[in-house]
């Protein structure tokens, strides 16, 4: 006899939802006990110690699917932007985090397993791809799926432009996108800084899910999944009132490098060129790890 993952459905068959995704096993990656142990021991010291706030909780739907895209401006984000949500989200998380060395190594390994985070290898190509895949699966089978359309932390506290592997999850799952924006985790914890500032009361708001369900059927048109994005990004501006830079973040980090091959080529380059962008492309796969630098 077939064997069945704890929701009762057998590993590979067709989502209950209907959209014809498959559900995934349950596996330690999936585990929903360490996530809530680590949100019951840190959500309420970080409710003493920071005071964050948050708008909008209930345009996050109480079930079924949906895709949580947040601006990312700090390592922060990944406690304080989950934190007034019932729900569990889960992150895909970069490969690295479970593979470093010595005690830090270890720590890392262990919370992002406990929590039930995704290790992602984002060297692009078909790793790329099995992130996407992995995403949708997650998706299929009626969670949060938080990811960072930047696909890095803001070098500066501006926005950047998004990366389309975002509206590929949207078209390709059906899923309802809500737009999400961290407020004040810049200054909370800005690149360099190990320990958050007590001063700094961060926040977050959730904004209206955003449907996309008009573009079926459209989702290998690289037109059409930079418009899904850039609608997605626009939103994320509206709500966090960050000034939008349509540039390629992890570009204007190495940019921003002296000496660095990106900072001669942008030298080199008339103001405003910009790489081209499409969903072949590595930018088009889920950027959406927790805390990347």
């Amino acid at each position: 006899m077939a064997r069945k993952s704890r929701a009762g459905v057998e590993p590979g068959a067709p989502s209950p939802s209907g959209r014809g995704l498959p559900v995934i096993p349950r596996t330690w990656e999936h585990v929903s006990m360490g996530y809530w142990v680590v949100k019951a021991i840190l959500g309420p010291l970080l409710a003493i110690f920071f005071r964050p706030w948050s708008e909008g909780v209930d345009n996050v739907p109480r079930e079924g699917p949906a895709i949580l895209a947040w601006n990312h401006l700090s390592f922060s984000d990944h406690f304080f932007g989950p934190l007034p949500l019932p729900r569990k989200v889960t992150f895909l998380a970069k490969s690295e985090y479970f593979t470093g060395r010595g005690v830090k190594g270890l720590i890392s390994k262990a919370f992002f397993r406990g929590v039930g985070q995704i290790p992602v290898d984002r060297t692009g190509g078909e790793a790329s791809e099995r992130a996407l895949r992995t995403g949708l699966r997650v998706l299929a089978e009626g969670h949060l799926l938080g990811i960072y359309p930047e696909g890095t932390r803001t070098p500066d506290g501006r926005l950047y432009r998004g990366k389309t592997g975002v509206a590929r999850l949207a078209l390709e799952s059906g899923a309802p996108v809500i737009p999400c924006a961290m407020i004040g985790t810049f200054e909370l914890q800005p690149p360099g800084r190990l320990l958050p500032r007590l001063s700094v009361r961060p926040g977050v708001r959730f904004g209206k899910p955003l449907d996309f369900s008009r573009y079926a059927g459209l989702k290998s048109d690289r037109l059409v999944l930079r418009a899904v994005t850039d609608e997605i990004m626009y939103a994320v501006m509206n709500l966090s009132g960050q000034v939008y830079v349509d540039e390629d973040a992890q570009r204007a980090k190495k940019r921003a490098k002296p000496g660095s091959a990106a900072s001669r080529d942008a030298a080199a380059q008339p103001d405003g060129a910009a790489e081209p962008d499409g969903a072949a492309e590595p930018d088009a796969v889920p950027s959406s790890t927790p805390g990347a630098p």
